[in-house]
């Protein structure tokens, strides 16, 4: 293990250590690669780590023949006797020796025009999560495949499952992000999926090289991969401190309310007043095109809130700063789920404009959820534990129309700053943040 905390899965030289199985597809070392070659007439091949992992951030790149499915498999099993395994009333049977599991995809084929890569399938038991029955819009999964994928080039895939929570990126961009708990632990493994009898398939291979692991603990938060980093993105909260944030109403950090703690920017109950007791935080910085990553997690009755595009100078009077807002609300409990229009006032909102569907995709009280903002000159879109909730055209006459039918329709060109800062809400409830990521510069 390397002092970073990460293990190489490929020592570059051999395959000594893998198990390989399934089918009949081969696997060499060429270079700094391991390389799987597809066989007519076999099944789905698998080489697999000689351990299980638990808890992990798996990180690796692969290249793939577009007309070769493929994908890595976590946390997965081989039984030696055929088992039955039953899920929410289904039962499935697993044959000896089928590997079975969570598959993060590789799915470059352009003739589908799918382009599902790092969406989540399990392998022999239900089939695709994600875009599936655990999430995610298949389109809108698609659209951004497409624009990410690199074909005929080397893609990276960065893999978070701690606990519960399946998390990927693919080339710096979050993909999929679902909460399962079928299995806990289980080995890695490199696939070449079966092609039956078709020629045309026939020795495609799929390459993957920079397999390396970090073991966590569901404590680990607040880190960058090198991806990541090489995406653009970086930390607007360290994890550590308060710096690069000041109260939302002078140049200093709020002496109480707001504090840090298990690598946690924690504002505490103060009884449910916006902004009445250590008020709101806002960056530093100022952000026009900006795609922001957040973690949050609420208790029972909370209510708080991301803003964007925010001057502090608009509103001097009581309550919050002004600015559009992500809403953050523990729909069930709080009676501004109930007020506004049309449920606009419910978590993943745009708050008192525009609402977020009411199937959207919510964590229990107490478990993390993941909020996600893209802005791109006027156009806003807000993602809820990676579904779509709402996008918008800031300044536009619809945009200028809900305004209006808002509380906001006071403040002149409400929302429509060319640049400004990000705000988390104190309402007066414990809330807690973590993973607060942005960038500004796209490929």
């Amino acid at each position: 293990m390397a002092a970073d905390g990460w293990t190489d899965l490929f020592n570059g030289k051999d395959l000594d250590g893998w198990v390989k199985r399934g089918g009949k597809a081969s696997y060499a070392v060429e270079g700094d690669s391991i390389v799987g070659t597809s066989t007519l007439n076999t099944e789905n091949t698998f080489l697999c780590t000689p351990r299980d992992y638990s808890d992990f951030i798996l990180e690796y790149e692969f290249k793939v023949d577009p007309k070769l499915n493929s994908g890595v498999q976590i946390r997965s099993q081989s039984f030696p006797e055929a088992k039955e395994i039953e899920l929410q009333g289904k039962k499935f049977n697993i044959p000896a020796n089928r590997v079975h599991g969570y598959q993060i995809e590789i799915d470059p084929e352009p003739g589908k025009d799918r382009w599902w890569s790092t969406g989540i399938y399990e392998e022999s038991v239900r089939g695709w999560l994600y875009p599936g029955s655990a999430g995610g819009d298949a389109k809108a999964f698609s659209d951004q495949g497409r624009k990410i994928f690199k074909q005929g080039d080397w893609n990276k895939v960065r893999v978070e499952a701690i606990g519960d929570s399946l998390k990927t990126t693919l080339n710096g961009t979050p993909c999929a992000d679902i909460k399962d708990s079928r299995t806990a632990a289980g080995f890695i493994g490199l696939q070449v999926h079966g092609i039956g009898k078709d020629q045309s398939k026939a020795g495609t291979q799929v390459r993957w090289r920079n397999l390396r692991i970090q073991e966590v603990t569901a404590s680990t938060a607040n880190t960058l991969s090198d991806a990541e980093q090489a995406a653009g993105w970086r930390l607007l909260w360290d994890g550590k401190t308060t710096d690069g944030w000041r109260s939302a109403r002078s140049q200093e950090f709020p002496k109480g309310g707001w504090e840090v703690k298990d690598s946690m920017l924690i504002i505490n109950e103060a009884g449910g007043g916006e902004a009445a007791a250590a008020g709101d935080i806002v960056t530093r910085e100022k952000f026009s095109d900006f795609e922001l990553q957040v973690d949050f997690k609420i208790t029972p009755g909370a209510n708080s809130g991301i803003k964007m595009f925010v001057d502090t100078e608009i509103n001097k009077g009581a309550g919050s700063s002004i600015g559009p807002e992500f809403q953050i609300l523990d729909d069930a409990k709080h009676p501004d789920a109930k007020l506004g229009r049309d449920g606009n006032r419910t978590i993943g909102s745009l708050y008192d404009m525009i609402t977020a569907p009411q199937d959207k995709k919510v964590n229990p009280v107490g478990d993390w959820n993941h909020a996600r903002i893209l802005s791109r000159g006027k156009h806003v879109t807000f993602w809820l534990n990676g579904e779509k909730t709402v996008e918008f055209e800031r300044g536009s006459q619809a945009w200028r129309d809900e305004v209006a039918r808002s509380k906001y329709k006071k403040w002149p060109a409400f929302g429509e700053l060319a640049e400004g800062h990000i705000l988390l809400q104190d309402h007066g409830n414990l809330v807690f943040f973590r993973n607060i990521k942005i960038r500004t510069k796209f490929e």
